[in-house]
């Protein structure tokens, strides 16, 4: 058996060459780095494939979420509406979250199918959050309202808008209907709250059904 003590110890690969070998790696030329962007492209495309359709699906939401948080902070330094990228028709307005099972999401102006795609939405229809009558907010239930199923009665929904004003809910309950029987009064008086979803849980089959939160304002 051969002992290596350090007068005797083996060169490490890449920090010896022999004579008349010199290093080639030296600055990327702009052919390089163009096909190096087109392997991370490839790789990415491949990875994205690799997860499916739902799993693509949960990315671009959490994703979105970022992006969306930034402008939301933007928005409330800046006194006004801040558009997360610049093709977007639609525009943070609130953060919603919910301390007791730590969730929390950006949530948009006009609940559109292209606005849900990325996160909650307010729909427009109804009173904004904080002000007299029923406030709507919408969300898939695969994503950023899949949370609502573990919310229970007594919980506290902290919403704060675009403006900087805060306003919290306390859970007064939850409830099933068909989506053209909702039973929601936007001019409902108080100061009410409901998050809604798609129902059942889990279920990847389009149906009338829709899970309603109800909330009432607490000091």
């Amino acid at each position: 058996m051969t002992t290596i003590t350090p007068a005797t110890r083996m060169p490490e690969k890449g920090f010896a060459l022999p004579a008349g070998h010199a290093r080639k790696d030296g600055p990327a030329t702009p052919r390089r780095r163009s096909i190096l962007n087109l392997l991370t492209v490839l790789c990415i495309a491949g990875a994205v494939l690799m997860l499916g359709k739902s799993s693509w699906i949960m990315l671009k939401a959490e994703v979105s979420q970022v992006l969306l948080a930034r402008a939301f902070s933007q928005s409330v330094a800046a006194g006004e509406a801040v558009k997360p990228w610049s093709w977007a028709d639609t525009w943070p307005v609130a953060e919603i979250s919910i301390p007791r099972i730590g969730a929390s999401a950006i949530v948009l102006n006009g609940a559109t199918p292209e606005s849900l795609a990325f996160g909650p939405a307010h729909v427009a229809e109804t009173p904004r959050p904080g002000e007299r009558g029923t406030s709507v907010i919408a969300a898939h239930r695969d994503t950023h309202f899949a949370f609502l199923k573990d919310v229970v009665v007594g919980d506290l929904i902290s919403i704060t808008r675009s403006d900087g004003l805060t306003f919290r809910y306390a859970v007064t309950g939850m409830r099933v209907a068909d989506w053209n029987k909702s039973g929601i009064d936007a001019h409902a008086p108080g100061h009410k709250l409901v998050l809604s979803t798609c129902y059942p849980f889990g279920s990847v089959v389009h149906g009338p059904e829709r899970y309603i939160v109800e909330a009432a304002m607490v000091k």
